[in-house]
């Protein structure tokens, strides 16, 4: 078969695997987030808890126990970090420094796993399982909550009251993530995942003894692409063979990866009332997407750089048992969501390639997005984009039989610039410093699109890197540190309050003119509200970086 003909049969299948999966898993989320009753396991864990399933919180409470949840989850992870050598399964490992610690905390409670560290000579499996698995489950429950609350704030009426915040996270890790994740997990085992508690001793073809890394590897592999988290147990992520060993493993994380964004949005039509809503969404999300897809395989399998053609293939960087069509589809999944997983490294992607898959993240992880952010980030643009159409005709803006009036308009502004603002500050007073140029793996417009990306993937809590930069300085880990956990709770709580603005009006009745949001006018507004938005943020830092590189 050739490269060809297996790229497009592993699209193909993968189109088809969400199809099969998109009716029932997203009614059974909507379920999930719509029932009155409790599992067992669940009462027993309010019970533990002091958690009063029935109690209803305002779009404030909800907001303050999101982010002190978080915090919280920052402490105990940096502490677990700093006392790894008192450990049990340390591996003699010694304790982690301090704001490495907190880096790495920041991170993987934002849902960004940037990961500044070499996973197998850094942490132990107490850590890694205990620690870094766990807010994998976390986080994204956290996502899939916020989406949640935005949803009802659209649904409900006259009411200030956004759900239960703690019900929401223990249903979405109970009833969706935990089962899911554990299927996956033995899927990715039988794919020759290594699963173990022991580092495995063996001997090399010369005869000479050597130690590999083991760890329980699959299950947190499992968890890191389903919550769109992307940490890798490894240093080389999803390109080592223990995390990633073959076709049909890699397949199967595309899979894990898109799996709850794309079917959110069915959820998102059924908790509506409304699922051509749901589609119109997704649509948009699919459009992004197909044209991502299309730019970085073009130009990865085109070989247009200077160095692919001396070389005959854009090989750089890329695992052998993958190649370019499926590196591509990895990396623009991976960015399109806020993954951060990669199976190639993203610093070897040719120009064009590279500077699409940074465009994704820059886009607002919204195709299809992360695990509830994805959901979330797509409305908000969705509320610009009716907002300019109410302009465009003189009409107070709706969506969803929801008026968007000045108040609305704030949340939506702070949030769209507060992202951008982290991203650009932080890339600007990066570069201005004199060290940063030391920490560039390369020099010129690739050095900058390094700096670039990493402010971009920590702000907008991707994870992956352009990874011929060295982030270990205190200046870089405080900093992509701060972007991380502002990137991801300012916008939580600018969303959270949008909720429950919308929650607290009435419904605006259909009338004749207002503007239908499930059909495709409404998707091509939405798609030039994404991109015309991004394009005029972002467009002087990218003439510094990908663009400069790719017209040399």
């Amino acid at each position: 078969m050739s490269d060809t003909l297996a790229g497009l049969a592993s699209i193909a299948a993968l189109v088809a695997l969400l199809a099969l999966a998109y009716r029932p898993l997203g009614d059974y989320m909507a379920a999930v987030y719509s029932s009155d009753r409790h599992l067992r396991a669940e009462r027993l864990v309010y019970r533990l808890t002091g958690v009063d399933p029935r109690a209803e919180q305002s779009a404030r409470s909800y907001a303050v126990s999101v982010v002190a949840f978080s915090l919280v989850g920052v402490a105990l992870l940096m502490a677990m970090q700093l006392a790894q050598a008192h450990l049990p399964f340390s591996r003699g490992l010694p304790g982690v420094p301090f704001w490495m610690s907190f880096n790495t905390a920041a991170s993987f409670v934002a849902n960004t796993n940037w990961q500044s560290y070499a996973g197998e000579s850094t942490l132990g499996f107490t850590v890694q399982m205990a620690g870094l698995a766990v807010q994998n489950f976390a986080s994204a429950a956290v996502g899939m909550a916020v989406a949640i609350a935005l949803i009802r704030g659209f649904t409900r009426t006259r009411t200030g009251h956004l759900g239960n915040f703690w019900v929401d996270l223990t249903r979405g890790t109970l009833r969706i993530l935990l089962p899911i994740a554990a299927v996956a997990a033995v899927l990715l085992m039988a794919g020759g995942v290594v699963q173990t508690f022991a580092d495995i001793p063996m001997d090399t073809l010369a005869g000479h003894g050597q130690t590999l890394t083991g760890g329980p590897v699959a299950s947190q592999e499992a968890i890191k692409e389903l919550g769109t988290n992307g940490g890798g147990f490894f240093n080389a992520n999803s390109a080592h063979p223990f995390e990633n060993p073959s076709g049909y493993t890699n397949l199967l994380e595309i899979l894990l990866i898109l799996l709850i964004p794309v079917c959110l949005t069915r959820t998102l039509g059924t908790l509506l009332g409304n699922r051509r809503q749901g589609l119109a969404v997704l649509a948009a999300m699919g459009v992004l997407f197909a044209v991502s897809l299309a730019a970085v395989t073009a130009a990865e399998v085109g070989a247009r750089s200077q160095a692919a053609q001396a070389a005959g293939a854009a090989m750089e960087g890329k695992e052998t048992r993958f190649g370019e069509w499926a590196s591509a589809l990895f990396a623009v999944a991976t960015t399109g969501t806020s993954t951060g997983a990669v199976n190639a490294s993203h610093d070897s992607l040719t120009p064009t390639g590279g500077g699409v898959v940074l465009l994704n993240m820059m886009f607002g992880e919204v195709t299809p997005g992360g695990v509830g952010s994805g959901i979330y980030g797509i409305l908000v643009l969705a509320i610009v984009a009716v907002f300019i159409a109410g302009l465009m005709v003189g009409r107070t803006p709706e969506l969803l039989g929801k008026k968007i009036g000045a108040r609305q308009m704030t949340y939506v502004a702070t949030y769209l610039l507060i992202t951008p603002a982290l991203v650009l500050v932080g890339t600007g007073v990066a570069i201005a410093l004199g060290s940063t140029s030391d920490a560039m793996g390369n020099p010129g417009g690739h050095g900058f699109s390094e700096v670039l990306y990493a402010y971009t993937s920590g702000a907008n809590n991707n994870g992956s890197a352009f990874g011929g930069i060295t982030v270990t300085s205190d200046f870089f880990q405080i900093t992509i540190g701060l972007a991380m956990l502002l990137g991801r709770l300012v916008p939580i709580v600018l969303v959270l309050l949008l909720a429950g603005s919308l929650a607290e009006q009435g419904r605006v009745p259909t009338t004749a003119g207002t503007l239908p949001t499930h059909q495709p006018v409404f998707v091509a507004l939405l798609v030039g509200v994404v991109v015309l938005f991004t394009a005029l943020t972002y467009f002087p830092a990218l003439s510094l970086g990908p663009l400069a590189e790719a017209l040399a």
